[in-house]
């Protein structure tokens, strides 16, 4: 045992002094502005290279001590040779400051405003090893995007979902929302979304904080391994070379709330005690008003009488007219102690205010009568993120770096104030009012149609609704909008995670790396969809009640910018305009004294516990990770990812025959063992050609791991029961990618290609029969039950037109369009849970045609950019029980905005963006009619002007 331990001794000295007789050399790349990424830093000897990575940094590691010529080589920029004497250990060069290039290209650096920006995004993606695209922070600011999910949708493959006129997810390659991993510095940030999906929400994130944005559509083993879709990085701001300190201010209107908006910025950077300590502060506010108008439409679905299913039950048209305010404010420090040792800390503050007044006013055709509700909803969205970490040369050949960091997020609504706490949410006072008469427009079988539905000639032109009304004393009246129902829904989240991981990189010589690394990632997790019923006796025939309150008994308000209600189709939904309650009387509805004094009682479900659940989820994960320069032009990385997941979920299940509820509690574990493989062969200096085979994986959104389950008597037939499932195993795919990459020496890109995925483990709700203590259930339940197939293609081009002579070379196209096609099979059920038909379906979401088309024009110190993005029809909504006549699809989107760029001198620059040129609806349908609309959105146009001053 003595001689085992003395060899191993005398190993590990011999690799010590062995590695402290090799040499290694660090350096930054920076130039007048900032540091550089992507920049080629290579030994002309023996043709030993590297690139510098995010914040300008190089390592040249396990090196021969002798003299040396570094060759340093950027697009645009003069190139440096410098002869070098290595010394034993670490040479450490400093900060080596590059110049622009002479030439047409050199004015477009030095004078451009996106120019910069692209050379830094270009270089990025040019020499990474996953497939990815890149935007930097220059780039997000020149069109109006001021949401991190708007920045993003400007990017190959990806689209919004646009909330209220406002973009607040993101699909990659037509993949359900919640399948693309959302990062913040690496790390999955925690998504307290309604429903306890996994879908991260963005619009809480302004772009003032990002440096830049990576979008990894093939990912290494490195990165976390839940992103089907794809892996978004939001990378936070550095401290550059050059101190920083610039303002922005703007302002802006609304076209359709009539209101104007706000925004402003600061970004501070500094490096202190001869660079060592570097500091960048960002502080941002966006404070703006929005309004939207939305006319929902209800069908009779569920009608025994299948011709009569396209009839429609209520069209709602609904006004939102409120704020949204983002505040912020973000920083980093890093601190370089020696050659050998940087620490960092990072942090982002980041809170959402979402105030959305809602007036709903409907016609009722099912039930004859008016419908007017009042919902204030205020939405409250807090991020906050923490991290420190450090990273560490050992010696010449290997690498340590290491972070903990802390992130949470709470989506909560803390109104009416008037309620206890543990009743607060958002609030609905809902009025009616019976016709004496009839509304006209009935088919010949009693129902209101459209009129391509209609058995007759009588219907709606939805666009141009005409109730015809058979008594003309059955306009809205506020003194006969009775007071019938009270609700509050309580939607609030919670979403935390601590981690703590760290990586090996180990050199063995210039051909060959490995890396390694571990994280723990601990989260804990509680949500609800919470109904909170309040109903007054009268409505219910109790004896003895206090009489039902109009809204005439109630202070109200003028209705909010009438003028602009539904322009789009005139003024035909006008008679559905009533002066809304105000914000003080909807509180004081909502009190325990209003409730008692007017005979409202609490008629919530007893089965609302199974609307609730707490979760825990400790993943421990590690990898991998090898990089193999085969030949001077092909490169290979291969590894393995390894996530071990243990999940705890505790909720409530309600018995309807005992009406009791009963506390469960579920733990369940998994395993994804994620193989993953990439070639990269360069043809030359401009063009790479990429292969990749991954394999990743999603998993089961909270909500639908639930243990809880509810009975419902109430419909014909068995008893149905809607069950969660603990036992969900993630969605895995393996992914298949092909992609050609040409680089044009005027700053541009062409791309081309392919993509396939292959999945096992989807998700569905299945409908099944199932027979407990012998009886049967009708039963709802999300099971691992189908596959899919998704594949596609990418096409792109970025080119600057600089070979124009005088003016026109200042014109440039950014085009990128992708084409998407799925397989979904979904089975079709009878009542009795027997199969009846398999439909062939897309994946939700998932949209046939995307593309981004983009003119822009820079030079002489003016910038100017019209943008267009095309989202084409999806299905959203998968009717498993009816089947693909009742599926709800969204039509195809296309909206156009347009920025503006001019400096007045080198510090101060005054800019203009306007959004939605088109003013294009969202609208979506049911079953293959596009006209059989099941809601219409328009959110108008608006824009900012605004001034960007760089003080230093």
């Amino acid at each position: 045992m003595k001689k085992q331990l003395l060899l191993f001794g005398m190993i590990l000295f011999g690799l010590n002094f062995y590695a402290q007789s090799r040499s290694s050399i660090v350096g930054k790349i920076s130039d007048d502005k900032g540091y550089l990424p992507g920049v080629n830093v290579v030994i002309l000897e023996g043709n030993n290279g590297v690139t510098t990575d995010l914040d300008g940094s190089f390592q040249l590691t396990n090196l021969v001590s002798e003299k040396i010529k570094l060759a340093i080589s950027y697009l645009g920029y003069k190139g440096i040779t410098k002869e070098l004497k290595l010394e034993p250990g670490i040479n450490n060069l400093g900060t080596i400051t590059m110049t622009e290039d002479e030439g047409v290209l050199s004015e477009v650096i030095i004078k451009g405003f996106t120019a910069p920006s692209q050379i830094k995004a270009l270089s990025i993606k040019k020499k990474s090893f996953a497939i990815m695209d890149v935007l930097a922070a220059d780039a997000v600011g020149k069109l109006p995007d001021r949401n991190a999910a708007e920045a993003v949708q400007r990017m190959p493959g990806a689209s919004v979902n646009r909330y209220h006129g406002e973009a607040n997810s993101v699909s990659v390659r037509g993949t359900p929302f919640g399948w693309n991993s959302v990062l913040y510095n690496g790390n999955r940030l925690p998504s307290a979304s309604a429903g306890g999906t996994r879908n991260t929400l963005l619009d809480a994130i302004p772009t003032e904080m990002i440096q830049y944005i990576q979008l990894s559509k093939a990912i290494t083993p490195d990165i976390e391994g839940d992103a089907i879709g794809g892996s978004i990085d939001f990378i936070s701001r550095t401290a550059q070379s050059k101190d920083m300190l610039n303002v922005s201010l703007g302002a802006g209107y609304n076209e359709r709330a009539g209101k104007s908006t706000y925004n402003g910025s600061v970004v501070f950077g500094k490096r202190f005690f001869d660079k060592k300590l570097g500091v960048v502060l960002a502080a941002s506010i966006w404070d703006r008003a929005f309004s939207t108008d939305e006319m929902v439409v209800d069908y009779n679905i569920n009608a025994t009488n299948v011709d009569q299913r396209y009839a429609i039950n209520s069209v709602n048209a609904k006004r939102y007219f409120g704020s949204r305010k983002t505040t912020a404010f973000s920083g980093t420090i890093d601190y370089e102690l020696n050659a050998s040792n940087k620490f960092f800390g990072k942090f982002l503050i980041d809170k959402f205010d979402d105030v959305r007044p809602v007036n709903e006013s409907f016609y009722d055709f099912a039930k004859k009568r008016y419908v007017y509700s009042y919902r204030y909803s205020y939405y409250e969205t807090s991020l906050n993120a923490f991290e420190i970490g450090g990273s560490h040369l050992i010696d010449s050949k290997l690498k340590f770096d290491w972070s903990v960091s802390h992130n949470e997020m709470e989506y909560v609504l803390n109104t009416p104030p008037n309620m206890p706490s543990d009743k607060r949410g958002l609030p609905i006072a809902q009025f009616t009012q019976k016709l004496v008469g009839d509304f006209g427009n009935r088919a010949t079988d009693g129902l209101v149609y459209n009129l391509f539905d209609s058995p007759d000639a009588n219907g709606l032109d939805l666009f141009n609704i005409d109730p015809k009304l058979t008594n003309s004393n059955d306009y809205l009246d506020p003194s006969r909008l009775q007071l019938t129902q009270l609700v509050i829904y309580q939607l609030n989240n919670y979403d935390k995670d601590n981690m703590g991981q760290f990586n090996f990189t180990y050199n063995s010589d210039s051909n060959f790396t490995i890396k390694t690394g571990a994280k723990a990632k601990f989260k804990d997790y509680s949500g609800m969809m919470t109904p909170l019923a309040y109903l007054p006796g009268a409505s219910l025939g109790i004896p003895n009640s206090p009489a039902l309150k109009t809204l005439s008994d109630f202070q109200t308000e003028a209705y909010p910018n009438r003028s602009t209600f539904f322009k789009e189709i005139g003024g035909s939904l006008s008679p559905l305009i009533v002066n809304p309650l105000t914000k003080n009387a909807l509180f004081d509805i909502f009190s325990p004294s209003f409730l008692a004094d007017n005979g409202f009682g609490d008629y919530s479900s007893k089965s609302n516990p199974t609307t609730q659940f707490d979760a825990s989820e400790d993943v421990f994960s590690s990898y991998l990770m090898g990089t193999y320069k085969l030949t001077d032009k092909t490169t290979l990385i291969g590894g393995v990812r390894n996530e071990y997941t243990i999940l705890k979920v505790k909720s409530s299940k309600y018995d309807a025959g005992t009406k009791t509820v009963t506390p469960v509690e579920n733990t369940n574990t998994y395993n994804a063992f994620l193989p993953m493989f990439h070639v990269k062969y360069a043809a030359n200096d401009n063009m790479n050609i990429r292969a990749a085979y991954t394999r990743t994986y999603t998993r089961p959104n909270f909500g639908d791991l639930s243990p809880g389950e509810t009975y419902d008597a109430t419909s014909a037939g068995l008893v149905r029961v809607t069950k969660g499932n603990p036992d969900l195993l993630p969605t895995f795919s393996n992914n298949f990618d092909l992609m050609g990459e040409y680089f044009l020496n005027d700053i541009g890109l062409i791309t081309a290609g392919v993509f396939y995925k292959d999945l096992s483990n989807y998700i569905f709700k299945d409908l099944s029969v199932q027979n407990m203590n012998g009886v049967d259930y009708l039963t709802t339940q999300p099971k691992n039950v189908k596959n899919a197939t998704l594949y596609g293609a990418e096409f792109g081009i970025t080119k600057r037109f600089t070979e124009w002579k005088n003016f026109f070379g200042g014109f440039g196209v950014d085009v990128n369009a992708t084409l998407i096609k799925s397989n979904l099979e979904v089975n079709r059920f009878d009542t009795n849970g027997n199969v009846v038909a398999v439909d062939k379906t897309t994946l939700p979401n998932q949209s046939g045609l995307l593309f981004n088309a983009a003119i822009f024009y820079e030079k002489y110190g003016f910038m100017f950019k019209i943008a267009g993005n095309y989202r084409g029809k999806s299905v959203e909504t998968i009717n498993q029980n009816l089947g693909p006549d009742y599926y709800v699809s969204a039509r195809s989107n296309f909206t156009v905005d347009f920025s503006a760029d001019y400096s007045i001198s080198d510090k101060l620059k005054v800019f203009m963006n306007v959004r939605n040129l088109t003013n294009e609806p969202f609208q979506q349908y049911l079953g293959s009619n596009k006209n059989r609309y099941t809601s219409s959105e328009w959110s108008a146009i608006n824009g900012q002007l605004g001034l960007k001053y760089q003080i230093f």
